[in-house]
């Protein structure tokens, strides 16, 4: 017997179609997953689709269950929640999040799936990669009690740093962005928030993730002297200018990469255990106010286009997959 599904595939960059797919029966160690919601965000899967991941970066960014190659046909994508149709019976009926491309059904191996607990809502649930950039960037930023944190660039994955150090007992924790806007994702968020020129510097630890050179500047500018400056931002293609010949040396700066690829080293928790723990922070309803829209499968291929140039203003956008 055989089941039938849709996929998103990006055809050529800057346009996508969903594809008709045929599904078997899973096999010993898998299970048949029926998708109810899948993210975007406007960070990396707009590079991808515009078609501007490097060659140099092609196996680096690899989604655990792309098909095809860069720059395309490729399918793409990595934020899905879904409910298990058939697999073990601890798994039967279970949400569950996985590392999924944008597909209405899909079989997987069962270790590949981990399930969503019961007072996570579905639509957050998608969240749980970028929480889980977040909490990989803070395993190496290593924040203390009482810390000086800015975070620069309130997009998904700053943002999901702020939400999770707004917890940290006495941090003086700001939000940094162009956007005035994001004020009020920043209160929502239990931080501070300043526009660049008015930032609080003397950090003791700066997040950087706004994907640009200027956030980068100021990032160094804010952090105090010995302080360390945590690179989140996804450049794709695009050349990153650093002023490295003003005061990085004498006031002995570092800039540090960080990504979700790797968990530093003595930290001693698998990568199933960061998953987890991320789905766990998303009990927490402050991470609603990243779901910033919804709109159902079939659009996908409208929506991507209006993401990636911004007239669709986003920071998750939340794709909606019929109830059969």
């Amino acid at each position: 017997m055989s089941s039938d599904a849709y996929a998103f595939w990006i055809t050529e960059p800057g346009r996508g179609e969903i594809r008709p797919v045929t599904l078997g029966e899973p096999g010993l160690d898998e299970v048949l997953v029926r998708t109810l919601h899948t993210g975007v965000s406007r960070g990396t899967e707009t590079l991808v689709f515009s078609g501007r991941v490097p060659e140099s970066q092609w196996s680096a960014m690899r989604a655990p269950f792309q098909e095809g190659d860069f720059p395309a046909p490729v399918k793409y994508g990595y934020l899905n929640v879904g409910r298990v149709e058939q697999g073990p019976p601890e798994l039967l009926g279970r949400t569950v999040f996985s590392l999924y491309t944008h597909q209405s059904r899909f079989i997987a191996p069962e270790t590949a799936v981990t399930v969503v607990p019961d007072d996570v809502p579905a639509a957050r649930a998608v969240l749980a990669g970028t929480v889980e950039t977040a909490v990989n960037a803070l395993w190496d930023a290593r924040p203390m009690v009482g810390d000086r944190v800015a975070v620069v660039g309130g997009g998904m994955v700053g943002g999901c740093a702020a939400a999770i150090l707004a917890r940290f007992p006495g941090v003086r924790l700001q939000l940094v962005d162009v956007d005035a806007g994001r004020a009020e994702l920043a209160a929502r968020l239990g931080a501070g928030f300043a526009t660049p020129d008015e930032a609080l510097g003397d950090c003791d630890l700066v997040i950087h993730a706004s994907a640009t050179s200027a956030g980068l500047k100021r990032s160094l500018e804010l952090v105090a002297a010995e302080g360390t400056v945590v690179e989140l931002s996804w450049y794709g293609d695009k050349q990153v200018s650093v002023p490295l010949g003003e005061f990085f040396h004498s006031r002995r700066l570092t800039i540090r990469g960080s990504q979700v690829g790797g968990i530093v080293p003595g930290r001693r928790r698998s990568y199933a255990d960061r998953l987890a723990l991320s789905l766990e922070l998303l009990k927490d309803e402050r991470f609603d106010a990243f779901v910033t829209g919804h709109s159902p499968f079939a659009e996908l291929p409208e929506v991507l286009p209006r993401l990636t140039d911004g007239s669709l203003r986003a920071l998750c956008h939340v794709i909606d997959y019929p109830e059969e």
